[in-house]
């Protein structure tokens, strides 16, 4: 095996400036003795500006697996069937307008907060679930697609890709925590537009490669077939409204300055996502459009189906002079340090916050709660690293978990910031009942057949109806009647107060002896926290009014 010497070089080059600017970045946080804040790696001084907040904002969907995948999918299925930017753009777009605005002016620190309020913090815990599997999944995914790339590229052996990448990420996140996130965002996505859009006009007209406006419906824009049309609006609701409840996704909604800068970073990285898909799905259009036979790859053509993942590295590679795939591959490498990074710093923050302190050690320090994030930080980095070595079908899993997060805690969250009289109760029943409609469809990954076959199904192509759809509004309903099932039944005295197990609608415990739970207040007042009762055990919501520093109860 011959490594590309050049390729090595530009890659270390790249991982140390990266590297480097995480590190600088990690001297704002405050996390040395007595000044150290778990919300500050959290939440950073929830003062992202305009700049950083934009790209650290987009940053939340455009990564490896997006830019890849766009490229992908144009080439393979053609632009028709290319959702994820379009479906992602919207799902930023409804989550500024209808969640971004309501999250942050509650001061809340991750995704769930609101759950453990209403629900207490043991259904809390149960739907982080869903949440770490859906970022440690999708990390694995897109290292394990780095991983490809570079052994493709620079002949480099795969699993030792995987390690750097992964190290480097994770060392820059433990120190630095949100802020070197969120400024490495800046050089990584600048890289990704620049390097892709440098990249293109030398593929394009490469030798090899015929006019794309020639027979485009044909190579690279195809067309939907009725029969498919059930499972094409199932993925975009799916991309849409399952693209919301990601802690990755509202760590950087809590950082903003207000909840006004929170939903107009929501807006501009809606946009921001199509744009920065444009050059990866023109990449697309040319890998269709490329006679490989004439370039001077030397696999099996037509490209197999297990390697199409590659078309943006193999482009970059044969189609573009050696100087500029230096840029190119930096394009990739910054979009997989990107997303990896920001996934493990959602989940680890999760952990340490939701799981670690508000089920286990209420009265954790400010010290512990940092090095309980810091450790989880090593620890889902490792177990993301792990699975890009050891399984081969990452992707699938990250899936069916985008599945589990779609059906099961999109209603959840729904209903927790619109819906006040849902309980704990409807909470347990819409989990449940989400959970076993979704694998009654059947899932090939854990080799699950269709308990249930839904009308348009078939052996060859499985379940067609929109199944997915149909599990998270049953998740939906069943959490809102149950909810007030339980609430007539308890009020009008049907069921004993002695049943009320979760002691949220009448077994509510005197104030005195509930649980508190600490809220930060606005930026404009980071020395003010007030104490509050978890509503799990106090059945109080609260309210903050942060502009004027008050508290008001519902």
């Amino acid at each position: 095996m011959t490594v590309n010497i050049a390729g090595i070089v530009s890659i270390i080059v790249f991982y140390i400036v990266i590297l480097v600017i995480g590190l600088c970045a990690a001297r704002k946080t405050k996390q040395r003795g007595k000044d150290a804040k778990s919300e500050t790696a959290m939440v950073g001084d929830r003062n992202f500006g305009f700049l950083i907040g934009s790209f650290t904002m987009t940053s939340t969907w455009v990564g490896g697996g997006y830019i890849n995948g766009t490229t992908e999918v144009v080439a393979t299925s053609g632009l028709v069937w290319c959702q994820a930017p379009f479906g992602y753009s919207i799902s930023l777009l409804l989550g500024g307008l209808f969640f971004a605005g309501r999250m942050r002016s509650k001061g809340y620190v991750t995704m769930l907060d609101p759950f453990q309020h209403k629900f207490g913090e043991r259904m809390g815990g149960l739907l982080f679930i869903p949440a770490l599997l859906g970022e440690i999944f999708w990390s694995a995914a897109i290292l394990s697609a780095l991983g490809a790339t570079l052994t493709v590229i620079l002949d480099m052996d795969k699993n030792t890709a995987i390690v750097v990448s992964a190290c480097i990420a994770v060392i820059y996140t433990v120190i630095g925590g949100l802020y070197s996130v969120a400024y490495t965002d800046v050089v990584q996505l600048g890289c990704i537009f620049v390097g892709l859009w440098l990249s293109f006009p030398f593929a394009i007209n490469h030798d090899a490669v015929h006019d794309i406006k020639v027979n485009a419906t044909e190579n690279w824009v195809k067309s939907l077939d009725a029969e498919y049309v059930g499972l094409y609006v199932d993925a975009y609701l799916l991309l849409i409204l399952g693209g919301i409840p990601w802690q990755v996704y509202f760590q950087r909604v809590l950082s903003s300055k207000s909840a006004s800068s929170a939903k107009a970073l929501s807006v501009i990285a809606a946009f921001g996502c199509v744009i920065m898909a444009i050059p990866a799905a023109l990449f697309g259009a040319v890998a269709a459009s490329t006679d490989w036979n004439q370039t001077d790859y030397t696999g099996e053509v037509p490209i197999p189906s297990s390697a199409t993942s590659l078309y943006l590295p193999l482009c970059l590679q044969y189609l573009c002079p050696v100087a500029v795939s230096f840029f190119g591959l930096g394009a990739i490498s910054a979009a997989v340090m990107s997303s990896a990074d920001s996934s493990i710093l959602s989940a680890s923050s999760m952990f340490a916050r939701n799981v670690y302190k508000l089920i286990f050690r209420q009265k954790a320090s400010e010290q512990e709660i940092l090095w309980a994030m810091r450790i989880s930080i090593f620890v889902v980095g490792a177990l993301a690293t792990a699975m890009a070595i050891l399984v081969e079908s990452v992707y699938d899993l990250w899936y069916m978990c985008s599945d589990l997060v779609y059906v099961m805690l999109f209603p959840q969250l729904l209903c927790v910031i619109y819906l006040p009289f849902v309980n704990t109760y409807g909470s347990v029943a819409g989990y449940i009942f989400g959970l076993f409609f979704r694998l009654a469809g059947g899932e090939p990954l854990l080799k699950l057949p269709p308990l249930i076959e839904y009308p348009w199904y078939t052996e060859a192509d499985g379940q067609l109806f929109p199944f997915k759809t149909l599990s998270m509004l049953i998740t939906l309903v069943s959490l809102i009647l149950v909810s007030l099932l339980t609430k007539l039944c308890f009020e009008n005295g049907m069921l004993p107060a002695s049943a009320d197990v979760f002691r949220c609608i009448i077994n509510i415990p005197e104030r005195e002896e509930a649980k508190l739970y600490e809220i930060p207040m606005d930026s404009k007042h980071p020395e003010t926290k007030f104490a509050g009762y978890d509503t799990a055990t106090s059945n109080t919501a609260f309210d903050i009014n942060q502009e004027q520093g008050q508290i008001k109860y519902e």
